[in-house]
């Protein structure tokens, strides 16, 4: 609720979740303590940068069907990557009852939704901190991917295309992504429809460098025919 509305009060929270005025304010000062929050008077906002806000307001039932569909390629004791991003972060919310999963990732944003989740292993990759992602980036970071090798390496974008493949707008996002498809089996790129047709600012990958891609319904069917004609599998859900 916060991320959706900074400026809601704890009686608007009161009220929509049927719970005491004092049990949103306990609940605000514990999530205060823990960073995840900023306190304020009569309310608080998300310790986020807006950016990440703005993106998780995007599309936000097509991005968890699609974290969904990805936690279903996984098995129990995989290794795998996740890179930094709004759709990636949900695949560990869609882990419960899966055993000895192993993810390394450089988002401090999957944190969040891994952290209440007892049976996961969580590598968190340093390096230099970005806060409008919400990830580790840098050659701290790509030196600490270079040590794993992993099962399944889970990449978004910020577009996609037939012709410019995989892009993005930070070159230091585009780093970590090729690190991750270099060290593991095969690469599954999480993407709404949205992204697609979109060009970044630095290449990443081209389109054939990923064996999976899960998109949503708004996906162009004609695009889908023509990247399974390529031998990449496209799940629109």
């Amino acid at each position: 609720m916060l991320m959706e509305d900074s400026a809601v009060s704890v009686s608007d929270i009161s009220t929509a979740l049927k719970v005491s005025a004092v049990t949103v304010r306990n609940d605000l000062n514990s999530l205060a303590e823990k960073g995840f929050i900023v306190r304020t008077r009569g309310g608080a906002f998300p310790t986020f940068h807006p950016s990440i806000l703005d993106r998780q307001r995007e599309a936000v039932n097509e991005k968890n069907r699609i974290a969904r569909k990805a936690s279903e390629f996984i098995a129990d004791g995989d290794t795998v990557m996740v890179e930094a991003g709004t759709t990636t972060a949900f695949i560990a919310r869609y882990l419960l009852g899966k055993r000895d999963v192993h993810i390394v990732t450089n988002s401090s944003l999957l944190l969040t939704y891994g952290r209440i989740n007892p049976s996961l292993h969580l590598t968190i990759v340093g390096g230099e901190f970005s806060p409008q992602t919400e990830s580790f980036v840098g050659p701290i970071c790509l030196k600490s991917l270079e040590q794993f090798h992993v099962k399944l390496a889970f990449v978004g974008t910020d577009g996609f295309s037939r012709e410019k493949g995989l892009t993005t707008h930070l070159v230091e996002g585009a780093e970590v992504v090729r690190m991750m498809a270099a060290h593991a089996d095969r690469t599954i790129l999480v993407a709404d429809s949205s992204k697609f047709g979109r060009v970044g600012f630095a290449h990443v990958l081209p389109v054939t460098s990923v064996q999976i891609i899960i998109t949503d319904m708004g996906f162009p069917e004609d695009a889908a025919s023509e990247f399974s004609s390529q031998g990449i599998e496209v799940y629109r859900v």
